[in-house]
C-alpha cells in the first residue's frame, strides 16, 4: 500500500473502504478470505475472517475475529508493531468479521527457514515469541510468521489468544531458559498494573488477570519459558 503526504492510514481504509470479494485462501482452519478495500484513491489488499466462517471450538467462544483485533491493538499498545493492522467490520461480503492488512511476503519462508537462516532476525523472533507469552497464543505455526522482505516480521493468526487457562502452544521454543532482553521487560510491566481501556473493553475479567499475572510471572523469572513435555506445539507445524 502506498501513501501520499495526505493520503489515509492503512486503519481508515479498512475501516471506511469498499470491500471487495477476490478468493478464499485454501488449508485455512476457518473460511478465510483475500479482498481488496478501496477508500479515497487508496487501495489494499486484506484478509478477512468472518464469524461465519468459524468452526465451532470448546474452549472459544464465537467471535475470534475480536481476538485478531486485540491482539492488533496490544502491539500497537506496546510500541512493537508486529501485527499488521487489524479492523471489525460488520458490513463484509459475509458478515462480521475481521481486517487485517496483506503483509506481501515470500510463502515459501516460515519461522523455521527465519531461524534457520537469517540470524540477524533473531532477536525480532524473541520479540515475537514474548509477545506470544502475554497473549497466550494457542496457535503459533510457523506459517504464521511473516518475512515482508525489507528486514521486518510479522505475526498472523491470533485467533486463539487471551484464553485465561494457560494454553500455549508454539513452534518457537529455541530461546528456552535464555534471559529475556530488559527493555522487553520494560516494555511489557505497564501491563502487570492496568490494561488499557480499548484492551480490556474486549476480554472478560478471568482473561484480565490470567493476563497480567503471565505479565507478573515473565517479570519474575526473566527467562523465556522452557516446555519440558513437548507438547506444547501447535498442529500441524506450519
Amino acid at each position: 500500500m502506498t501513501r501520499g503526504s495526505h493520503a489515509p492510514s492503512p486503519e481508515e481504509v479498512l475501516c471506511h473502504g469498499e470491500i471487495e470479494l477476490l478468493g478464499q485462501l485454501a488449508n485455512s482452519s476457518n473460511e478465510t478470505f483475500l479482498v481488496e478495500v478501496t477508500y479515497c484513491d487508496e487501495q489494499c489488499w486484506a484478509i478477512y475472517k468472518p464469524e461465519l466462517g468459524e468452526r465451532p471450538l470448546r474452549d472459544f467462544e464465537p467471535g475470534l475475529y475480536r481476538r485478531e483485533r486485540v491482539v492488533f491493538l496490544l502491539s500497537e499498545t506496546l510500541g512493537w508493531q508486529i501485527v499488521p493492522t487489524t479492523v471489525v467490520r460488520d458490513d463484509g461480503p459475509f458478515g462480521i468479521g475481521s481486517l487485517q492488512l496483506f503483509i506481501d511476503h515470500d510463502p515459501a519462508e516460515h519461522f523455521f527457514t527465519l531461524m534457520g537462516q537469517k540470524t540477524e532476525l533473531h532477536d525480532q523472533l524473541r520479540r515475537l515469541a514474548l509477545f506470544d507469552l502475554v497473549i497466550n497464543n494457542a496457535d503459533r505455526k510457523a506459517g504464521h510468521v511473516l518475512h515482508d522482505g525489507l528486514g521486518r516480521l510479522w505475526g498472523i493468526d491470533h485467533g486463539l489468544s487471551f484464553a485465561a487457562p494457560f494454553k500455549l502452544r508454539t513452534v518457537i521454543w529455541e530461546f528456552a531458559d535464555e534471559t529475556i532482553a530488559p527493555a522487553l521487560l520494560d516494555d511489557i510491566a505497564p501491563l502487570a498494573e492496568l490494561i488499557p481501556e480499548n484492551i480490556a473493553e474486549h476480554l472478560t475479567w478471568a482473561e484480565i488477570d490470567a493476563l497480567q499475572d503471565r505479565v507478573r510471572g515473565l517479570l519474575f523469572a526473566k527467562r523465556y519459558p522452557d516446555d519440558p513435555t513437548g507438547m506444547r506445539i501447535p498442529w500441524p507445524l506450519v
